[in-house]
């Protein structure tokens, strides 16, 4: 028989069982009695070990389900279980059961028929290589927990040494329900009815055995003829009765009934090794039995061949099985043979490479072979591993078409090699999470797989760029490297263990290590393309004769030939111009890539490489060339060519299916499988299309030398390549659905899915929520639940996997849908496309539904550039609104910044020229509520004015909706330039006058405006407004928010024009100030004294100060603020401020009025000076002078500074004084700041409150108060300062001896400060009052007689006695009073000395003054005061105290005096002499 085959399928895979999770179950074992190894393991191994990787599956009838079961080579000890159910969602996680030994490859998992609980479902039987048979009773999957330990009472055990004598290896086992039967190496069979009975129980073992009679334990008698060990077995149900086939090693084929345990069939074959047998289902027309056997023939060890048998039976009164004598045998060339399953007509055989059906006939020499492509195919081609030259074409191009902006050719690379690796059943989640495991990327799988697509994107291109600039490598080479490392992964975590077939269906499937798939037959074109031109299925019809079906022949070839140079890598650059942001036209992309076919380079300084590729594409251009020549031959004019390839595009243009039918589809595997094919068939559509497109491209460009006519270069221009485009974009379309992963759900899109999908509950709400986003959930998962299938078997396949031409059925009901809609009633894609989209952003697929409606907008505007792309019916205007709908929409599912802002202008954009569009109004108006986007809510608009009017208003709540204020303001400001023109149409549905709507809308302006910040637009748009009721919320509004938001500086610059709006602007202002918190900022009152002296008006300036101030004062008494230094500080601003200001009136109108709640902090106590009197004609009104009597003048102002200043001083020493306005109030303050050093504040409110005798009097208490101070902190007297500020020691001692008694002191800085303020302060306010020295002389020796007044005290008093001829007179504070202060107060030593100084300044004049001492009168001395000092001493020496001293000071005073009084009379009888 022949080993050719025919293409006749291919794989589908199952997305998404690749992310199973597994809940691990740790079986119990209770056989102690079996020896263990040191290293755990069984020490005694009597079956087989599991050295292969081996899976199968079980097909439930009622419930329908497929058991799947899984055995991996790498973990014997671990079979994994899964439940799969075609009309249900895929499960999220299968059992794991983990057995305490190895695990022999084999398992049955079955139907619980034994005690039918609803509890366990389903039944498992395995064995261990130790010979321990279990059977599981298993729940339902949600029944278990992670990390569990198997519940030992839903367990049976059963070790069949037991029952095994001499420990007799076992060969194999086989299961059915209640029953496990095993053989031995000796060929004896023994079943046991594990579950069923009880292991004790008679009956419970049985041999199957040739002599009849009661079942004895192995090894007790004779088995009659010997056989070889048993090889393999299968158990099979006939009629109600169950038989087990037995095949042994050395050929015989045995069949035992397990109901009698009697043999009824025996048949020995000869001249091989067999190794496996399967058995088929039983033909009930036919009366046959079809099974097979692996063998391997004797001849060649290496070849493998399973031979094809078929076994009659009668069932009569007796089971009569007779061997048929026909033979087919099938040779398996290459590859290693994994299962093997039979159907009624045919046989699937499962190598490691491929998969390969045989029908079953007795015509052997008859039978072809149909081979299925795998899915390693698929992801080597998409992988570009098929050929090693592919990723560097995929550069050549790149770089070629993008030669004028090179940076955009590394990410457009990495983006194609992206897309690839996302694809649905090229990305896997073990595979990348291994290849990730060798850049050392160690994220974990469960992290991995919860990562969206563009978190994968990110994270591969991450690693990428690490192994670009740590590696110095080239872009194109890691991306090669990371390729080749995830395909090996990928094959390797897809290793294929078995089939899945489904008889009652003819469904046929494959199991891997770590996924699931389903086969589909294959689409006419995909038998053309696939079969290298093969066969022309299904084009027959649309051909005239033979001659067009050879002309079409090799026009297929031809364009194969342009497929396998450059077409396949073309198209994925292509492909991805068209999703992503294009920086090339398609068209650019095609001439450039002809220009490569046609040159045979592209990019300039050829290497070794580039020239073998530069002499292939010459090549092929040369092989075209004689190709194109002799179809032109054969057909005789182009004409009649082109006319085929119309006729051939026909074929690839998506079919139109009338779908009458009104069943809903689910969400299921079936689903995901149809959506798969989908993806599949439209991907070879598209290419197929591309190619031809290529093909004529080039066509027309060597045109002249194919002898192509000016008439046939038009029609491919003009017909054909439009043709052509309409079908790519078609496909394309339908292939970015399949593959573009669904967007996260956002939660206020829940209602509309729920009302589409008709989910009432939470639960269908969270499962649909949790889909949404996921990489497995594509958009045409979403658009499939909208379908209403036209498919006959769908009912079944709800239920089954269909057959595998079901799925292509149900695709083409599927792309009919999407192309030409339910009813096929769509003209064209462009506006089923506006449908579509509908459905997408109902969905809340924005995004998808933005970039359909963007590649249909280009699409259209290549269709039509020689005309308006604006259709009549208003399509154009949908598009462009439901656009604007999804791109505001994006704007809220957290873009960043700028993607935001251009999504938001985008969005404007195609708001207005959706209202400007040919049959706008009509056409929007029309849209229904329950399309999906924001409704419309108005219709009747009969002219465009009022149609835009409305229209822009719905757009300017939309915006301010989402909070876009942008667009809000430029709708707003649209609708204005409608209103005129709309409200003198009398039907227009806008309520209102113009002046409101006008209103309205500049209120929306300015709110708008302001949202943004825009503060001179949004005054302007105040100023704007003709209903003031409305300018002045407005306004007030805007005062609010420039207030709240930092800006209300702007009140007093020069970029708002206040014209006309001054004086409100003040009122909100000072509203806004009474009624906010004092110490908010900014200060509203700072800010109306600025706007004040912005304007010039310097007295509302000092006004508002001067409340400000008051505010302070009261709100501090109030909230006992009192001591708060701040809150003083700003008060003293304030009053500064007003001052200041009062300071720029003229002086007649340099006065305030007081607030109207408070009063002026000196209150009546201080009399108030008021404003220059107006004319006396106006004296007549008796109100005015009590109004002029409470105005508040600069005086007033100062003084209240000053009273608040003092305050503040205090409050730095924490000193808390209010002033109370009672009488002597002033006076204790000047005390109380005396007592806290606060001196120059003392004095100052002594200079500003009192005048005349009362301030000299305040000057006596404050100087008294300091020198009392000065007493206190006073420094010994023999201290001398070094500044001389302190007289040296007066004591007796020194007038006696003339030399002092010094001391050692320690300068004391306190009392030295002291001195020297008490100095600087009279020094300073003596001119106030003369006898302030005398005052605190006296005060000093009051306090202490014997202290020591410093010098700068004595020479005040001797100031003024520059003429040495006046004596003791002078100023009040003369030398006359310091000596009647020293006799006063006993100071006896310094009075004779101060007297004597002054007789000896006397007396010591120069000669030139001489004859003015001579005047009358000109000297005077306290003689009185003498007289006292003298009498003074007299009693202290009669008293007998220090009498020596006084004696000689007395001598001393009356000599001094003798010769004074001498001079006196000789001066005065000179001067009687002079005047005579």
């Amino acid at each position: 028989m022949g080993t050719d085959s025919t293409l006749a399928g291919k794989e589908v895979p199952i997305i998404g069982t690749d992310v199973f999770r597994w809940i691990e179950l740790s079986v119990p074992s209770s056989s102690s009695n079996i020896p263990t190894a040191v290293d755990g393991t069984n020490a005694t191994t009597i079956a087989p070990p599991t050295v292969d990787d081996r899976a199968s599956c079980f097909v439930l009838e009622d419930p329908s389900a497929y058991l799947i079961w899984r055995i991996h080579k790498l973990q014997p000890h671990a079979l994994e279980l899964l439940e799969l159910n075609a009309s249900k969602e895929l499960p999220k996680a299968g059992l794991r059961f983990i057995f305490p030994y190895q695990l022999c490859p084999f398992a049955f998992v079955c139907k619980n028929e034994i005690s039918r609980n609803s509890r366990f479902p389903y039944l498992l039987y395995v064995l261990t290589v130790t010979g321990v048979a279990y059977l599981l009773k298993i729940r339902n999957v949600s029944a278990y927990a992670s990390s569990a330990l198997f519940p030992a009472e839903d367990l049976f055990e059963l070790n069949v040494c037991d029952y095994v004598s001499n420990h007799v290896p076992i060969t194999a086992v086989t299961a059915t329900a209640g029953c496990v039967v095993v053989g031995r190496s000796d060929g004896s069979v023994c079943c046991f009815r594990l579950g069923v009975i009880d292991t004790s129980a008679p009956g419970f073992v049985h041999e199957l055995r040739d002599e009849a009679g009661v079942s004895r334990l192995w090894g007790l008698m004779s088995r009659g003829k010997m056989v070889g060990a048993v090889q393999d077995m299968e158990i099979s149900e006939l009629h109600g009765k169950r038989f087990v086939f037995v095949l042994h090693s050395d050929g015989t084929l045995r069949i035992w009934d397990l109901s009698s345990h009697s043999r009824v069939f025996n048949h020995t074959v000869t001249g091989a090794t067999f190794r496996r047998l399967w058995v088929g289902q039983f033909d009930p027309d036919s009366s046959t039995i079809p099974l097979s056997i692996l063998y391997k023939h004797g001849l060649d060890e290496e070849l493998e061949m399973i031979s094809l048998h078929s076994i009659r039976y009668n069932f009569g009164e007796r089971n009569v099985f007779s061997m048929d004598p026909s033979v087919q045998n099938i040779t398996l060339e290459e590859g290693q043979c994994l299962d093997v399953k039979i159907t009624l007509d045919k046989i699937w055989i499962l190598k490691d490479d491929e998969l390969v059906s045989h029908m079953l006939t007795t015509n052997v020499e008859e039978v072809e072979a149909f081979s299925y492509a795998l899915q390693e195919e698929v992801v080597a081609d998409q992988l570009f591993q098929s050929s090693e030259h592919q990723a560097d074409e995929i550069l050549q191009i790149a770089c070629s078409i993008f030669s004028s902006s090179k940076e955009d050719v590394v990410p457009f690379i990495s983006s194609i090699f992206l897309r690839k690796l996302l694809l649905p059943g090229v990305h896997h989640n073990a595979a990348l999470h291994a290849t990730l495991a060798e850049y050392s990327r160690h994220l974990p799988e469960s992290d991995l797989q919860a990562l969206t697509a563009d978190g994968l994107k990110q994270e591969v291109l991450s690693l990428i760029e690490h192994e670009v600039g740590s590696e110095k490598l080239s872009i194109l080479h890691s991306w090669k490297c990371f390729l080749t490392r995830y395909f090996h992964n990928w094959c390797k975590n897809n290793a294929i263990y078995g089939l899945l077939v489904d008889s009652s269906t003819d469904a046929v499937g494959l199991i891997r290590k770590s996924s699931v798939s389903i086969f589909r037959s294959l689409e006419d074109i995909e038998r053309i393309v696939e079969d290298e031109v093969g066969e022309l299925t299904g084009l027959v019809d649309l051909l005239d004769d033979d001659l067009e079906c050879e002309i079409l022949v090799e026009l297929l070839r031809c364009v194969m030939s342009f497929s396998q140079q450059l077409g396949k890598t073309a198209s994925s650059i292509f492909y991805e111009s068209v999703l992503t942001a294009p920086v090339i036209s398609s068209e650019d992309i095609v001439h450039c890539i002809v220009k490569i076919l046609e040159t045979g380079s592209c990019i300039s300084g050829p290497n070794e490489k580039e020239l073998i590729d530069h002499k292939s594409l010459r090549k092929l251009s040369a092989e075209m060339f004689l190709s194109l020549q002799s179809l032109y031959r054969k057909a005789s004019a182009w004409s009649r060519i082109l006319n085929v390839i119309q006729g051939f595009l026909k074929f690839l243009v998506p079919q139109k299916i009338i779908q009458n039918f009104d069943t809903e589809v689910s969400s299921n595997i079936n689903s995901s499988i149809i959506v798969h094919t989908t993806y599949q068939i439209s991907k070879v559509m598209f290419e197929s299309a591309w190619d031809f497109l290529l093909f004529l491209s080039y066509l027309v460009d060597i045109g002249g030398q194919v002898h192509l006519s000016h008439d046939d270069i038009t029609k491919i221009q003009l017909e054909i390549v439009p043709m052509l485009q309409e079908i790519i974009f078609e496909w394309l379309i339908i292939n970015f659905f399949a593959i573009t992963p669904s967007a996260p759900a956002t939660t206020e899109d829940f209602n509309s899915k729920l009302s589409s999908l008709h989910i009432d509950c939470n639960t269908g709400k969270q499962l649909w929520n949790e889909k949404l986003g996921r990489r497995d959930f594509t958009l045409a998962f979403i658009l499939l639940l909208n379908v209403r299938s036209s498919s006959t078997d769908h009912g079944h396949l709800l239920k089954r996997f269909p057959n595998m031409q079901s799925f292509v059925n149900r695709m083409r009901d599927f792309i009919s849908w999407i192309i030409w809609g339910q009813s096929g009633g769509s003209s064209n894609f462009l506006s089923r496309s506006i449908d579509l989209a509908f459905i997408l952003f109902k969905h809340g697929q924005y995004e998808a539904a933005e970039q359909l409606l963007m590649m249909a907008e280009a699409h259209l505007l290549k269709e039509k550039t020689s005309q308006s792309i604006q259709e009549s019916d208003g399509g154009w205007c949908i598009r462009q609104h439901l656009l604007g709908c999804c791109l505001l929409a994006q704007v809220q599912c957290g873009l960043h910044t700028t993607q935001k802002d251009n999504k938001v202008f985008d969005a404007i954009r195609c708001f207005f020229r959706s209202s400007s569009g040919n049959g706008a109004s009509e056409a929007l108006q029309s849209l229904s509520e329950d399309v999906g986007i924001p409704y419309l809510g108005f219709s009747g608009c009969a002219s465009t004015a009022a149609w835009k009017l409305q229209y822009y208003q719905w757009a300017m709540q939309l915006f301010e909706r989402y909070s876009i204020s942008e667009g809000a303001c430029q709708f707003a400001l649209a609708a204005l330039e409608q209103v005129d023109e709309a409200m003198k149409d009398e039907n227009n549905p806008v309520n209102g006058s113009i002046t409101t709507t006008r209103g309205r809308l500049w209120a929306n302006v300015f709110i708008f405006a302001l949202d943004l910040g825009r503060y001179y637009d949004a005054y302007c748009a105040i100023v704007s407004n003709p209903d003031e009721e409305s300018k002045y919320i407005c306004l007030r509004r805007f005062i609010i928010v420039l207030y709240e938001q930092g800006a209300i500086k702007i009140l007093c610059s020069n970029k708002l024009p206040l014209i006309g709006l001054v004086e409100k602007v003040e009122q909100e202002l000072a509203w806004k100030a009474e009624r906010s918190d004092i110490s908010a900022k900014p200060n509203l009152y700072k800010l109306l004294y600025a706007f004040q002296m912005h304007q010039h008006n310097w007295r509302r300036a000092a006004n508002y100060m001067y409340m400000y101030s008051t505010r302070l004062r009261t709100e501090a008494a109030s909230k006992d603020y009192q001591g708060s230094s701040l809150m003083l500080q700003e008060r003293l601003n304030a009053l500064s401020a007003a001052i200041n200001s009062l300071h720029l009136v003229h002086p007649a109108y340099a006065w305030i009025d007081p607030p109207a709640n408070g009063s002026s902090l000196l209150g009546e106590h201080y009399p108030s000076k008021k404003a220059k009197r107006i004319p006396e004609d106006h004296s007549d009104n008796d109100a005015e002078p009590e109004r002029w009597q409470s105005c508040i003048d600069v005086e007033k102002l100062e003084n209240e500074f000053v009273l608040t200043s003092a305050e503040y001083k205090l409050s730095l020493v924490n000193v808390k004084w209010t002033f109370s306005g009672k009488d002597g109030a002033l006076s204790d303050l000047a005390e109380l700041l005396v007592n806290n050093n606060l001196y120059d504040m003392a004095f100052t409110i002594l200079l500003r409150f009192f005048k005349g005798s009362a301030l000299k009097r305040e000057l006596e208490r404050v100087l008294s108060a300091i020198s009392l101070r000065c007493c206190l902190d006073k420094v010994e007297s023999t201290w001398v300062e070094e500044h001389g500020q302190l007289v040296t020691s007066s004591k007796l001692e020194m007038v006696v001896h003339g030399s002092p008694v010094t001391h050692h002191t320690t300068p004391q800085t306190d009392g030295s400060s002291c001195w020297a303020t008490l100095k600087i302060y009279l020094e300073k306010y003596k001119e106030f009052h003369g006898r302030l020295p005398v005052i605190v002389a006296e005060t000093l020796l009051r306090a202490d007689p014997q202290i020591e007044l410093p010098l700068w005290l004595v020479q005040l008093f001797k100031e003024g006695q520059k003429e040495r001829m006046s004596g003791m007179s002078g100023r009040e504070s003369n030398p006359a009073s310091l000596f009647q202060l020293y006799v006063s107060y006993g100071r006896y030593t310094e009075a004779t000395n101060l007297l004597l100084e002054c007789i000896q300044s006397f007396a010591s004049v120069r000669p030139a003054d001489i004859i003015r001492r001579k005047r009358s009168f000109a000297a005077w001395f306290p003689y009185t005061t003498i007289e006292r000092l003298l009498y003074q001493l007299e009693e202290l020496t009669r008293k007998g105290h220090m009498v020596e001293q006084c004696d000689k000071l007395k001598r001393m005073l009356l000599s001094s005096l003798q010769n004074h009084l001498k001079t006196l009379k000789v001066d005065s009888e000179d001067a009687i002499s002079v005047s005579s």
